[in-house]
């Protein structure tokens, strides 16, 4: 398996949400560590445009999902 197929399982099977993470309970945030380097994962929910966000995010007739990973060094 590459480091990038590693890096998209961490997010894929993130579990490590705690009330102090994830307050809201949307499971669109976390981080992990991978070789030594802290990275952050998102998920962005825009309009079908991708201009501005979704009206509804809970809808996939009107919401685009985008999800960035990135190292935190990089943030």
């Amino acid at each position: 398996m590459s480091d990038k197929e590693k890096i998209f399982a961490s997010v894929k099977y993130y579990g490590n949400f705690t009330k102090d993470n994830n307050p809201y309970g949307e499971k669109d945030f976390g981080s992990f560590n991978f070789k030594k380097e802290k990275f952050f994962w998102k998920i962005d929910y825009y309009d079908n445009d991708m201009k501005m966000h979704s009206p509804d995010k809970t809808d996939p007739k009107q919401t685009v999902r985008v999800l960035t990973i990135m190292k935190a060094s990089e943030y």
